[in-house]
């Protein structure tokens, strides 16, 4: 399997737009061949010292820390997915806008090693 992650910063009196907006990109998401979408809305994500998920995404005092994963069969799936995704027109921005600052999002791909 081959996941993608994501961590965002989102204001948090978008929580129900950026639900909302999650939920329509998962549908697009799952067309192009993932299998899972995982939305989470941060509830005890501590600060660090050093670093931290607040600190990765330039987190303001009135937003909260999203985790996001989508899961994929393999990584030719999800590079052949992601292409087709972003060229959906249920994804553009004036069908689907985003509901927070997309520039402050980290995000990779990874080979799954553990998991199901």
């Amino acid at each position: 399997m081959y996941v993608d992650g994501f961590v965002a910063a989102v204001p948090t009196a978008n929580r129900e737009a950026y639900r909302a907006h999650a939920e329509a990109a998962a549908i697009v998401f799952k067309d192009h061949g993932a299998l899972s979408l995982v939305e989470c809305w941060g509830d005890d994500v501590p600060e660090g010292r050093i670093n931290s998920l607040h600190t990765a995404v330039l987190r303001k005092d009135d937003e909260t820390v999203v985790f996001s994963w989508i899961t994929w069969p393999d990584k030719a799936t999800r590079d052949a997915g992601m292409q087709k995704v972003f060229g959906d027109a249920r994804m553009a921005p004036e069908t689907n806008p985003m509901p927070f600052d997309g520039s402050r999002m980290i995000f990779g791909g990874f080979e799954m090693i553990v998991g199901p």
